[in-house]
């Protein structure tokens, strides 16, 4: 059933590579997911590849390199060749926040890989127990003031999207909590629900279910705006002014890919994006998709390393 959906999905986009001109593949193209299959990222990744595919004329395939918290994917296409058949689906890790916390990275951040297009920006939930007697973001401050480093919190380890976020968030509202890390979101989230655990502040698309079903009550989103996943809830930067995170995916290349290559890419991956059915399915997993030029996604990635650095060095947050 998923394979019909997304095919249909994708012959009813008009054709991308025909429409560029410049450059077209000549075989098939790879995107590489340094994550293990199953997760937002690998879901996400297949979702574009299908339409993407057909536009090309090509087959679009999706292949999974986990390992080295997202260095093993980057490593394989840094070292690829520069023709635009390789290419990296980019978590954070890969240039914003591994060579924040990595004592080195083996590759270079920046002249191994080649900018294509930001891909989907997801926000996060702050939540708490469906039985606690926070109710707001308010609330949960007044509570860490009244508590300092009892309150507790899970993410799925050091220097993970959750980690990082909830280091923010005591950062700038001048409260001390205390960080229990686990392999994986899945576990720390059975805590939280078991009691053993106050609170989170992690990806929407791992915990609105929960929050549905009433097992977890959610008192804020991370994004300075309401999210389109969760309209109801509040932004943290009403309580918080100037707080703001959402989980920011997008495309790379391998470092000297020309930019005709890149260039057609980027285009062809904007046609996709901007497609309301895709743009439904990425709204279905608590992501919005984005796209826009290679300069915008340049930007995005340096306002990102600014946010996370003065974070990741005041709170001394390494993978050492």
């Amino acid at each position: 059933m998923r394979r019909r959906i997304l095919l249909a999905t994708a012959l009813a986009l008009p054709g991308v590579a025909r429409a560029q001109g410049a450059w077209a593949p000549n075989r098939s193209l790879r995107i590489i997911v340094p994550q293990a299959p199953g997760g937002t990222a690998d879901t996400l990744a297949r979702l574009v590849a299908a339409p993407l595919g057909v536009g090309f004329g090509q087959s679009v395939v999706v292949e999974n390199r986990p390992g080295g918290n997202q260095t093993v994917g980057a490593i394989a296409v840094a070292q690829s060749p520069p023709d635009g058949h390789t290419l990296l689906y980019a978590p954070p890790g890969v240039q914003i926040l591994n060579p924040l916390m990595m004592r080195s990275v083996p590759y270079d951040a920046f002249n191994d890989f080649s900018p294509v297009i930001a891909l989907m920006r997801a926000p996060k939930l702050l939540v708490v127990r469906g039985d606690s007697p926070i109710r707001s973001t308010a609330d949960l401050i007044a509570a860490a003031k009244a508590r300092p480093g009892q309150l507790t919190y899970c993410s799925a380890g050091i220097g993970s999207a959750a980690h990082l976020a909830a280091a923010l968030f005591s950062q700038m509202a001048g409260i001390e909590m205390l960080h229990v890390p686990y392999r994986g979101t899945a576990p720390g989230v059975q805590d939280l629900l078991a009691g053993r655990i106050d609170l989170t502040l992690d990806t929407a698309a791992a915990l609105l279910p929960l929050v549905r079903e009433g097992r977890l009550r959610a008192l804020a989103v991370s994004t300075r705006d309401r999210a389109e996943a969760a309209p109801e809830l509040p932004p943290i930067a009403d309580t918080l002014p100037g707080f703001h995170d959402a989980s920011f995916n997008y495309i790379l290349a391998p470092g000297r890919t020309p930019p005709e290559i890149t260039g057609s890419l980027n285009a062809a991956f904007d046609r996709v994006l901007k497609d309301p059915a895709i743009r439904a399915r990425f709204a279905a997993l608590g992501a919005e998709a984005l796209g826009g030029t290679r300069e915008e996604l340049a930007a995005m990635i340096q306002e990102e390393i600014a946010r996370w650095r003065g974070v990741i060095t005041a709170q001394r947050i390494t993978l050492e």
